[in-house]
């Protein structure tokens, strides 16, 4: 998403958190790698951004799926609390509080856009299937967390738009034990799905504030 932001927006300037160090080839790109994405070294790491520079599109790229110790639920006799704290925390904890400071620290005046990477399975209506239940309510608690946000950021500035990303299925250590089942044509790789989700940043509107938009355009139902 850095990558692509920056070749789309030669001009400006793109700060990219990361848990480690990531050598970006492009020169309007700057890295800040932090300790930890606990609540206090964002909401400092964006301060001290916006305090020189005015946050025109501001983006929540964490997600987990499964580790070493956590996998996606089959059934009920599988969900643990510990995997549920673990999957709400990294989908739905560190991009709300993401947000949260995004929002706050954004212009009063201009318009900007606030996104979180979410996905399809946190739709309770288009849930068919079952199963991968920690998963699909954090990604459903992230959505409601945006259309939430959405409502107070209009208060704040009526071109704010805040909404949240469907990527598709992307070629990524996420989806890798889960590929086989994907639709020829539908594995997207990392650039592709950047390249698709920036055409939709640059396309919603604040009319569209508080939705969930697919990699195509689609705006997918709670």
């Amino acid at each position: 998403m850095a990558d692509q932001l920056a070749l789309n927006n030669p001009d400006t300037k793109v700060f990219a958190f990361s848990r480690r160090p990531h050598p970006y080839a492009r020169g309007n790109i700057e890295n800040i790698a932090l300790d930890d994405f606990r609540e206090a070294a964002l909401a400092e790491c964006i301060k001290k951004v916006s305090s020189k520079h005015s946050i025109r599109t501001a983006i929540a790229c964490s997600g987990m799926l499964s580790d070493a110790d956590t996998k996606p639920e089959k059934s009920l006799r599988a969900v643990t609390g510990e995997s549920m704290e673990r999957l709400f925390f990294v989908n739905t904890v560190i991009p709300s509080l993401f947000l949260k400071h995004a929002i706050l620290n954004a212009p009063r005046n201009v318009p900007y856009t606030a996104a979180a990477i979410s996905a399809r399975v946190g739709s309770i209506s288009d849930n068919q299937l079952g199963g991968w239940y920690s998963y699909r309510a954090s990604k459903a608690a992230l959505n409601m967390i945006i259309k939430t946000a959405a409502i107070e950021a209009t208060r704040l500035n009526k071109q704010s738009a805040v909404i949240g990303l469907h990527p598709g299925t992307v070629n990524s250590a996420l989806s890798k034990p889960f590929q086989t089942s994907v639709p020829e044509g539908k594995l997207f790789s990392p650039e592709q799905s950047a390249k698709h989700l920036v055409q939709v940043l640059a396309s919603v509107t604040p009319a569209q504030t508080g939705g969930c938009f697919a990699w195509d355009g689609e705006e997918i139902q709670p």
